[in-house]
């Protein structure tokens, strides 16, 4: 196969922002630093991987214009194979965020990305298939219609809509999404629910407290880890890129998400979602240092 996994979904370009407070309804602010800076969920997932020592390819739509094309580049310039890539006449999502200089807390304004087609999916070319809330559904059809085809990993932070399970390998929401889809129930009751309806693994994300996994119908608790955080911003998307790379370089699930928290901390080193990911080297010497998680 030509790579180790296809990322389908948004890749957008950051508009971000340094504030002392984010403003309200009518309220003005002034920033201490403005940077332009690659996004998106699938796409900064990507990125990760490539870091990390996996051949990527990225499949998603942007437009024909500069941004589609400076889009193009932060991936390229990554070693992420963009020739799956669809360009479409109009404009290209964007973001604007703003990040709250002293807790790190941000405010996000999204365009809506524009999925792939199923059939510009190419399922025989990896082991494995990486989704976010844009990639998911052409993605999910694209294996129906073949019958079989590489494993599914969801990143499930965002709303899907009509997202099943049955075609899921690897399920990955935050402890809120996953109490969205299965309303008033504990959270390890959420996971075993998303295993019988089909994900073989059920990985949930808590930010700080860390991450819970299904492990033979059990809910273990994996920790975060301390460390100085200049921006939380695109640490999901990282963790998930992570987490990927470490199952395909053959860690077991446990093993795989200390690792992919690992990755997602050291990512929050810098103010942009991709300019702090570590390289698998990094990440290395970042386990084997004595630090210890929560």
């Amino acid at each position: 196969m030509s790579y180790d996994v296809v990322c389908i979904g948004a890749a957008n370009l950051d508009t971000i922002a340094v504030v002392d407070d984010l403003p309200g309804s009518d309220e003005r602010t002034t920033t201490h630093a403005v940077i332009d800076a690659g996004g998106g969920p699938a796409g900064t997932a990507a990125v990760t991987m490539a870091r990390l020592g996996l051949s990527v390819a990225f499949c998603g739509v942007v437009g024909d214009d500069a941004a589609g094309d400076e889009i193009c580049r932060l991936l390229d310039a990554e070693g992420v194979d963009t020739r799956w890539m669809t360009r479409i006449a109009g404009s290209t999502p964007r973001s604007m965020i703003l990040v709250e200089r002293a807790t790190a807390a941000r405010t996000i304004v999204a365009s809506i990305a524009t999925p792939p087609r199923a059939e510009d999916i190419p399922l025989d070319q990896s082991a494995w298939l990486h989704v976010d809330q844009t990639g998911y559904a052409p993605a999910a059809e694209a294996l129906r219609l073949a019958g079989a085809g590489p494993r599914l990993s969801v990143d499930g932070g965002n709303p899907i809509t009509d997202l099943a399970l049955d075609v899921v390998s690897l399920y990955a929401p935050t402890r809120s999404a996953i109490g969205r889809r299965y309303p008033g129930v504990p959270v390890e009751d959420a996971m075993r629910a998303a295993h019988a309806e089909g994900a073989d693994d059920v990985v949930v994300t808590d930010g700080s407290a860390g991450a819970l996994v299904l492990i033979a119908g059990d809910a273990v608790h994996v920790p975060a880890f301390d460390g100085r955080i200049v921006s939380t911003m695109g640490a999901g998307d990282v963790f998930h890129g992570g987490l990927v790379a470490a199952l395909v370089h053959g860690d077991d699930l446990p093993a795989a998400v200390r690792r992919a928290s690992a990755t997602a901390m050291i990512s929050c080193r810098a103010l942009d979602g991709r300019s702090g990911i570590p390289t698998l080297e990094e990440l290395d010497a970042f386990l084997a240092a004595p630090r210890q998680g929560r």
